[in-house]
């Protein structure tokens, strides 16, 4: 999917100096800890992974290091410089030194939020391990403090390693009190939803089943997944701070639902519209409130997760801020929404990927990474399931990757396992969705992967072993139909963007099946019509391939009357194809509505 964010950045000389200034001046301080001062940072050699740190693009590495087996590896891009940051309890009008080992160019090391002058200190080029050392005194006020370390817009990747804050421990106080108002809230025959009332001084809340401690979050609902059908189970939250955990709340019961018998469609109606909603970003669409979707919408694509890089595994889902998004709504508004839709009978997902977030799950442990990281996200916003949008070079086949219904290329061999353990997790309601673009699907019919005699671009078709893995699992696959080359039909004809008979020749190839790479021995089986949904751009300034709304009829009708076609001859009828998906909603909005007006005036 198309999109782009603007970057607003000081320049770099300016930056570095003004840093240096700041970091310069504060070494008038006193370093010497006293004897009752303590290292306060948690996991600082990172032995315990990422543990105590929040990351938007890091990972830990067992090469290069400084001591022990561990160290912090981040990468900037784009318009994230890296940062990796932990909060500490500190005491006020008190003397704190912080250092750490780095490698890399422009790498950083500072705190914020001390109450007196924020300090940070940096290195132009490490080649190897240097040390960085600065201090700081908190304000009269001051129990918090972030260090941090990060590195410089498209610098490459720096190390950090033993990051060390000495100074006084912070008072912990009290234990928050125990929550009330626990409550079961939508149950299926392997989850439950609970949420529960705010706690006053509470950083997050620690859930338990059945008297053992299954997770801590840091709002205050939950969905516990994983569960047996038609079992009983028990459930307690307690409220956590720096003190402490609280005592336990009150018990709420709740029975999981006996399992479908299979084959569901998770509560779709007989024809959806499919809408991708930009909430991580802003571009020249606008930000569009998710309250402020219109009912027609039946499934909201939540756009996007991306991972904290190209193969860590490491999913996050960073709402746009309000300086790129103005009118944007607070988290629990957010939320909110959700369930809103929710009631209304919406499915609301996580879409993964997107032109910017590539994700290559080459290893086990990036796999496993992905399904707790995308658990996670899910758990946190109470999501209805995940749609995979995977692009660029995410998903390319090994030279001896060659049948579709076996593959071997770790990338898709992992994909696959992950999308099968969220959906065993979740349940017959998880609600899979799929938005590759023709060339990972559609091209296989001529290509796939490097080819018999290499030389291929090894992507073509690379999509198809993970549909085809996932077609009992899939609820819906919505092939992009635009921002394409030609692609050749099973008429072997080539059919290009712009009309009707694009998405006819398209849809039927899902719906007919076709030779891959024209072997007649290795068909790709085709698809329900009630898993399939053509995917349009909603405006021109969406995205090339925008057809008018008499188009997006004619190709309708084609498909599910076999009426009003064009040169294309399909080799079926399929008057339960699913319906539309469109990039996206903001732009259709931008648009007037008129993606979805066509919809609705069609499908009624």
């Amino acid at each position: 999917m198309d999109r782009s964010r603007p970057l607003a950045r000081r320049p770099l000389v300016a930056l570095l100096t003004a840093t240096a200034l700041a970091a310069t001046g504060m070494t008038a301080l006193s370093s010497a800890a006293r004897a009752a001062d303590a290292d306060l940072a948690r996991n600082g050699g990172f032995e315990s992974g990422l543990d105590g740190w929040s990351c938007t693009a890091g990972a830990t590495v067992n090469s290069p290091v400084h001591s022990g087996s561990s160290a912090l590896k981040a990468t900037p891009a784009g318009s994230d410089n890296a940062r990796c940051a932990q909060t500490v309890t500190v005491q006020p009008n008190s003397q704190y030194t912080l250092s750490g080992y780095v490698r890399g160019s422009y790498v950083y090391l500072g705190a914020d939020g001390t109450g007196t002058t924020d300090v940070s200190t940096w290195t132009q080029s490490a080649p190897d391990w240097q040390r960085l050392t600065t201090t700081f005194r908190t304000g009269p006020s001051t129990t918090r403090v972030t260090v941090h370390t990060h590195g410089w817009y498209g610098t490459g990747a720096y190390h950090a390693d033993d990051i060390t804050l000495v100074g006084p421990g912070g008072e912990t106080g009290q234990p928050p009190a125990p929550p009330t108002g626990l409550r079961a809230g939508t149950v299926t025959s392997t989850s439950v939803a609970l949420s529960w009332s705010p706690v006053s001084g509470a950083s997050g809340y620690a859930v338990y089943r059945d008297g053992a401690k299954i997770r801590t979050v840091n709002g205050t609902s939950a969905t516990v997944s994983g569960l047996s059908p038609s079992t009983a189970y028990a459930f307690q939250v307690a409220a956590v701070n720096d003190a402490g955990e609280s005592a336990r709340s009150a018990t709420v019961t709740a029975t999981t639902a006996t399992p479908d018998s299979g084959g569901g469609d998770s509560g779709l109606p007989a024809h959806a519209l499919v809408g991708y909603l930009h909430a991580s970003f802003a571009n020249g669409s606008g930000y569009t409130r998710l309250a402020d979707v219109p009912d027609s919408w039946d499934v909201i694509d939540l756009a996007f997760g991306e991972p904290t890089s190209v193969t860590s595994g490491d999913i996050r889902f960073d709402r746009c801020p309000a300086a790129e998004c103005p009118g944007v709504e607070s988290d629990a508004e957010f939320k909110a929404a959700i369930k809103a839709k929710q009631a209304a009978g919406k499915k609301v997902l996580i879409s993964i990927g997107g032109q910017n977030g590539q994700v290559q799950l080459t290893t086990t442990a990036a796999r496993d990474l992905f399904v707790s990281s995308v658990s996670k996200i899910i758990d946190e916003y109470g999501l209805d399931g995940l749609d995979i949008d995977f692009e660029g070079h995410s998903l390319s086949l090994n030279a001896d990757d060659t049948d579709f219904r076996n593959p071997r290329t770790p990338v898709i061999v992992n994909l696959i396992s992950a999308l099968k353990t969220l959906k065993a997790r979740y349940g017959d309601d998880f609600v899979l969705t799929m938005a590759p673009e023709t060339f990972f699907v559609q091209l296989g019919y001529q290509y796939y992967g490097t080819g018999k005699w290499g030389g291929q671009d090894p992507r073509a078709g690379a999509y198809l072993p993970v549909i085809h893995a996932l077609r009992d699992d899939l609820t819906l696959l919505h092939v992009q139909d635009y921002n394409s080359g030609p692609i050749m039909g099973l008429d072997n004809q080539y059919h290009s963007m712009g009309g009707a008979d694009f998405h006819i020749a398209m849809t039927d190839m899902l719906l007919t099946g076709f030779p891959v790479a024209g072997d007649a021995d290795n068909v790709f089986p085709p698809l329900r019509a009630d898993q399939v949904a053509i995917g349009m751009p909603a405006t021109v300034n969406a995205g090339n391939g925008h057809v008018s709304p008499a188009e997006v009829t004619k190709a309708l009708d084609c498909l599910t009357k076999r009426a009003n076609c064009g040169s294309y001859t399909t080799h079926g009828t399929w008057p339960g194809l699913r319906g539309l998906m469109t990039w996206s909603i903001n732009w259709d909005r931008f648009g007037g509505w008129e993606f979805q007006r066509t919809f609705d005036g069609y499908f009624g």
